[in-house]
């Protein structure tokens, strides 16, 4: 993904000066820009519908980006905190999901479409509205938000104070020294001047709809990188399972003539591509025939499986089965997440569900969803 610092008034001389200057930051005291977007709860919103609020506070936002997932917590708190005083906490996501690159999922289990925003607000128990306007960008372009977050404070007559940033510290283990948008609400709320007006704002870029393309670049890099299939050993089997990398490693067992396994094979090179920068390694182990190990590579070519292949070099299934976990009933396809040291921490029978191992795999602190 890719991460901003800029100040919310300012886009000179920044690589991508000609982005920030199509879609250029509202400037304090300008009016709000309507809206008229659907919520996760399934309502359309609009501003009249917080017409008696003496402050709206728009926070844009997103499912994917790691610091906008380590704001989550404070603005599920900024929410709670003043709604004894009328303040409405609104949240837009800004960017169109088909922009998004997988390998731009890499801190995160699930993309920025509207579906995956409703997972996303329930699972976290959002207390506000949550809204989507990845489907034309109408909204966002109006606004103009730099990254996610990017914070709005709109005074009672809906006039811009406050654009900037929630605080000054990412990691949500961390204090910080800064409480930039709580300062601007409490000094509205007790009609005085905002402190700082304008901060700067670090996160990730909007994913505008003009950069698509990167979409179509990265496919064309995908179906160019080698894929290969190399034979491996009982023994080799036994240290991969051992995993001496370092690296939180998913093993898949599959075959060509079974059915589940090929069906469900594009979800692990799905996560290769999202996972596959960080401490994250897939490994693919073909039960065929030794001899079959042609017809296995043809299938990892057509499925552009540039991450690690094996096929096991005999053709003795109980002895793959043992050497890669006791506990296999024999059945594929099976898959298993194995810690550094070769602690097995999730093992599947049959086939998987894709966005629960997503979860498992970005929740391990392995991985995790912030930036360290």
């Amino acid at each position: 993904m890719l991460l901003t610092l800029l100040p919310a008034t300012f886009y000179s001389f920044h690589p991508l000066k000609d982005v920030y200057e199509e879609h250029p930051t509202l400037s304090i005291g300008s009016p709000a820009p309507d809206f008229n977007l659907p919520g996760v709860d399934g309502k359309n919103y609009s501003l009249a519908d917080f017409k008696n609020a003496p402050l709206l506070v728009v926070v844009f936002t997103c499912n994917h980006c790691p610091t906008a997932q380590a704001y989550e917590e404070r603005i599920i708190h900024l929410a709670n905190d003043y709604k004894s005083r009328g303040v409405c906490v609104v949240a837009i996501m800004p960017n169109d999901p088909t922009s998004i690159t997988l390998s731009e999922l890499d801190y995160t289990d699930m993309g920025d479409t509207y579906e995956e925003m409703k997972i996303r607000a329930a699972r976290k128990q959002f207390n506000f509205p949550y809204l989507y306007d990845g489907k034309t960008e109408e909204t966002s372009r109006k606004y103009g938000p730099i990254a996610t977050p990017h914070v709005f404070i709109f005074d009672k007559d809906r006039k811009l104070r406050y654009s900037g940033r929630i605080d000054d510290v990412e990691k949500p283990s961390k204090t910080p020294t800064t409480n930039d948008t709580r300062n601007a609400i409490d000094a509205l709320l007790n009609n005085k001047e905002v402190p700082v007006a304008t901060t700067k704002v670090f996160g990730c870029s909007i994913k505008w709809a003009e950069k698509s393309d990167w979409i179509t670049k990265a496919k064309e890099a995908w179906a160019k990188e080698p894929v290969n299939i190399d034979t491996i050993t009982e023994e080799g089997i036994k240290d991969l399972v051992k995993n001496n990398s370092g690296k939180l490693r998913l093993i898949n067992v599959w075959a060509t003539w079974c059915g589940p396994c090929v069906t469900e094979f594009p979800e692990f090179i799905t996560m290769n591509r999202m996972y596959g920068r960080r401490d994250f390694q897939l490994i693919t182990v073909s039960a065929d025939d030794p001899a079959q190990k042609d017809k296995a590579l043809k299938f990892l070519k057509e499925q552009q499986a540039s991450c690690t292949n094996y096929i096991f070099n005999v053709d003795n299934k109980y002895k793959l089965i043992d050497a890669i976990d006791p506990k296999w009933q024999g059945a594929l396809p099976y898959t298993i997440l194995v810690e550094p040291g070769g602690k097995i921490i999730w093992s599947k029978q049959g086939a998987i569900d894709p966005a629960a191992l997503k979860t498992m795999i970005v929740d391990n602190p392995l991985i995790g969803r912030y930036y360290r």
